[in-house]
């Protein structure tokens, strides 16, 4: 049985607390099901800040992050904020959570970049102990990146066990991981090469998203239909002209316009063309969450107001 429909949008950006509030009344009236926060070092608030704001404006929005990098907190002290975003959102929180991928983030902080099994494995350890920290009791873990001795972290989450679990991926090591241990899996173009470029197109086709479903399938086992998929849109227009517009933007990501158009990362066309393009990402994939980027919110609330809960 499929799951229904359900949108979001990314709120990137410096706005204010008053157009903040006023973007997520917006999405709120116009159906959404989410406002989700980036988590990189350039011109965007702090993820969970600008979530907690849009938390206290709202009353049916679910906030979350999409996603944050492992590597740039340590999971104890992002286990206590999480949780008390939880509480003060009233149980609405979703924790998008993934290794890391923006090789300019860790070069302008100074991070170490290490190589993407490491990220991963850390990731791994990370997860345990978010889920350590947000259950009852105290939490001891010992592993190759992280050690907690007997930590009893306060607040606890509304939802429990824990607040959904969110992990995206691109590549077969993440995509088995969230397969394994999220409750929304995110399919994603491949960013291995630390930036959004003409090498993540070819991954983002509609055949490569057919390999990752495969890779997801194998690893989630006896969890597969409990699990939720999701995809990031990266580019959403509404327009009578889709190949025209489709075959400006596909080149710089490395693929035809016929690919960029059969893509769950693209969509592009009229109402009724986006309708049914979501419609067919599910019957194929299984993808009923679909994430826009902020810009796109307004254009796509038709798109959201015909197939919301559907």
């Amino acid at each position: 049985m499929s799951r229904p429909f359900r949108f979001g949008f990314s709120l990137d950006g410096l706005d204010g607390p008053e157009e903040i509030a006023m973007r997520a009344r917006r999405a709120e009236d116009m159906g959404y099901s989410s406002v989700v926060m980036t988590d990189h070092f350039d011109d965007r608030h702090g993820p969970l800040v600008a979530m907690t704001a849009v938390a206290l404006a709202t009353t049916t929005l679910r906030v979350g992050t999409l996603v944050l990098a492992n590597d740039y907190r340590h999971p104890a002290v992002l286990a206590k904020e999480l949780a008390s975003l939880d509480v003060v959102s009233g149980g609405r929180l979703e924790i998008g959570i993934g290794a890391g991928w923006m090789a300019s983030d860790y070069e302008q902080a100074g991070l170490g970049f290490d190589r993407p099994g490491v990220r991963i494995e850390r990731l791994d350890e990370a997860v345990t102990v978010l889920e350590g920290c947000l259950g009852e009791g105290p939490f001891d873990f010992a592993g190759d990146h992280y050690t907690i001795k007997d930590l009893d972290s306060q607040p606890k989450p509304v939802q429990t066990p824990r607040p959904p679990l969110l992990m995206a991926g691109g590549g077969r090591r993440m995509l088995a991981l969230a397969a394994r241990r999220a409750d929304i899996v995110g399919i994603n173009p491949s960013l291995h090469s630390g930036a959004i470029d003409e090498h993540a197109g070819p991954t983002a086709t509609a055949g490569a998203t057919d390999a990752k479903l495969a890779v997801v399938r194998d690893a989630a086992g006896d969890r597969l239909g409990d699990l939720e998929f999701q995809t990031r849109v990266h580019l959403a227009v509404i327009t009578d002209d889709a190949h025209g517009l489709a075959s400006a933007a596909a080149p710089a990501f490395g693929i035809t316009a016929e690919q960029a158009l059969a893509s769950p990362h693209a969509l592009v066309g009229t109402v009724d063309q986006c309708a049914a393009r979501i419609e067919g990402w599910r019957e194929r994939w299984g993808i009923s969450y679909v994430s826009f980027m902020g810009s796109s919110a307004e254009a796509m609330a038709p798109v959201v107001e015909r197939l919301a809960g559907l």
